[in-house]
């Protein structure tokens, strides 16, 4: 009878990688590696053939700034816990100095501070976002290499034993943790090397596969020449991530999109809507969000400035109602975005082929906005 019962267990773990898989799919563009080897390992421990003494899995990500290596924990923590923010976040760039180690561990007993002291790596911190469903922790530590080396003597122990023992002694138990460390080391070398395909060009597809086995070896002869060889054998996968090409972006320009779609649909004040983007928009936003130095990084910061607050102020200005629809174009005249609406849709039951006359364009209100913005800004100046 044991034979059926490994036969659910093995059909189970498989769907439970595969509903993951899926996940990263949709909410990550462009880095088929990194998923690939972030689902292994989450199958792994299902499987319950990790190392119990260790970390669940230890990863590396590199690569170039906005390619989305802190987005793969973000969009992994909210596929497993339900919520992207269930990430223990280090940022390396404070811990440039060894005594500022403490902030992590806790200062020792007799040291000056020592009960004000509360370590960020503590028990507590890292089981905060347990579940019945997950019992998984996610830890990053972005821009590894500006930590000190203290910090990376600090990840030995915890990567080889998967222990912590804090300032006071207490013991963190790393078993049930996975650890990502985000870098930007080789990234001056890999746009480098994407130079002649990035922008709206795209890549050469002849190139392909030589292209991306440059660019993981720029990455890779990067973390060899910073980190020791104890701490480079320590880490279960390095995984380079890809500088990501005109499509790639364009994917992504649609996630956000989307994200900022269900954001209206959930609204507070109940002024719920959908609002439709022609190519010209996309377009218009793509060359305000990015660039071939920064990747997708400032898309967010793009959309929200040239969408989301325009939006914003039709909402608060009764401008657009429950159940209406916002077409948002570029107007030919100025090559700034237009914001018009269709009438709230008549329910079924009423009279067919009678349609109400369109609303008046909104861009008046928006540019009139904008110019008493500017005129604050130089009386204030």
């Amino acid at each position: 009878m044991a034979a059926p019962a490994m036969v659910l267990d093995a059909g189970r773990i498989g769907a439970q990688a595969a509903r993951l898989e899926r996940d990263l799919r949709q909410r990550i563009v462009g880095q088929d590696e990194a998923i690939e080897h972030v689902v292994r390992a989450y199958q792994t421990h299902l499987a319950g053939l990790n190392n119990p003494d260790r970390p669940v899995a230890t990863f590396l990500f590199l690569g170039p700034t906005g390619s989305g290596k802190t987005r793969m924990v973000e969009a992994l923590a909210e596929s497993l816990a339900g919520d992207a923010r269930a990430v223990v976040k280090i940022d390396c760039a404070e811990y440039q100095h060894g005594h500022e180690i403490a902030k992590l561990i806790g200062s020792p007993p007799g040291y000056l501070g020592h009960r004000e002291t509360h370590p960020l790596l503590s028990q507590d911190n890292l089981d905060q976002h347990h579940s019945e469903h997950c019992r998984l922790s996610f830890v990053l530590f972005d821009e590894i290499e500006k930590a000190s080396p203290a910090l990376w003597n600090l990840l030995l122990g915890i990567l080889d034993k998967g222990r912590l023992t804090l300032g006071d002694n207490r013991v963190v138990d790393f078993s049930r943790a996975l650890i990502f460390m985000t870098g930007n080391l080789g990234s001056a070398e890999m746009s480098a090397l994407m130079a002649p395909g990035m922008g709206f060009t795209g890549s050469t597809p002849q190139n392909g596969a030589g292209l991306e086995r440059k660019i993981a070896r720029a990455g890779a002869d990067a973390a060899r020449r910073n980190f020791t060889p104890e701490f480079m054998n320590r880490i279960d996968a390095a995984v380079v991530f890809r500088p990501l090409d005109h499509d790639h972006l364009r994917a992504i320009l649609d996630l956000e999109l989307g994200y900022v779609q269900q954001r209206l649909l959930a609204s507070a004040r109940g002024v719920r809507f959908r609002f439709e983007c022609s190519d010209g928009v996309k377009d218009f936003l793509l060359r305000e969000g990015t660039d071939a130095r920064y990747g997708a990084r400032h898309l967010k910061r793009a959309v929200e400035r040239r969408l989301v607050q325009p939006l914003a102020g039709l909402i608060t200005t009764d401008q657009v109602q429950a159940g209406e629809k916002v077409i948002i174009d570029v107007s030919p005249d100025t090559g700034s975005l237009l914001f018009t609406k269709q009438p709230v849709e008549e329910e079924a039951g009423d009279s067919a082929g009678e349609r109400q006359p369109d609303a008046p364009t909104l861009a008046p209100l928006i540019a009139a906005a904008a110019r008493e913005a500017r005129a604050a800004r130089r009386r204030a100046g």
